[in-house]
């Protein structure tokens, strides 16, 4: 795990130092996160989303006319409700988006995240509140789109498709789309 932060790191500051053009930003926005999830053979039990939100600090560095990559910082609110139970689970996420822009403004994105969990529990109408066991780390795939403004402003729409468990008892992963407002300097 430590390799692999390094080296995003590492692909950060390579990009970034040979940017010809880098624009910090600040971001937040509206999440709607499930689990996807194997019950441990038992029937599926009624699952639904969990409303959060997201917010951070964004770094694109231009690499050509139509080609940048985007390293983030944000804090995010996952997780999703099953049955009687909602299940909050807040990162830190490092996502590291390949932006392209097929017309001025309009972008296409892709790129990995690592996220570190900052906290979690399970509220309970039942038994309470309670610890979730999550693992202290996701990691996933981001997919979406983008348009940026002249005046700075930008919108972004993306989804993070968890690609590990995030418990080690059974198979967990989280899903989550993400809308975004933000303003780039």
């Amino acid at each position: 795990m430590k390799k692999t932060v390094l080296a995003i790191v590492c692909m950060i500051a390579f990009a970034t130092v040979n940017a010809q053009d880098v624009k910090f930003g600040v971001k937040a926005g509206l999440n709607v996160s499930t689990i996807r999830l194997d019950y441990m053979g038992q029937d599926d039990p009624d699952i639904g989303s969990r409303l959060g939100f997201h917010g951070g600090i964004t770094l694109e560095a231009k690499l050509s006319d139509s080609f940048s990559i985007q390293p983030e910082v944000l804090y995010t609110q996952r997780g999703a409700k099953i049955e009687d139970a909602t299940f909050k689970v807040d990162y830190i996420s490092l996502p590291v988006m390949a932006k392209y822009y097929p017309i001025k403004g309009l972008s296409l994105e892709v790129g990995p995240e690592v996220s570190f969990l900052v906290n979690d529990k399970v509220v309970d109408n039942v038994l309470g509140e309670y610890n979730t066991k999550i693992d202290s780390y996701d990691f996933g795939i981001n997919f979406g789109f983008g348009y940026q403004f002249d005046n700075g402003l930008f919108l972004q729409s993306r989804y993070s498709l968890g690609v590990v468990d995030i418990q080690d008892f059974r198979e967990m992963k989280n899903g989550t789309f993400q809308m975004s407002l933000g303003y780039q300097f």
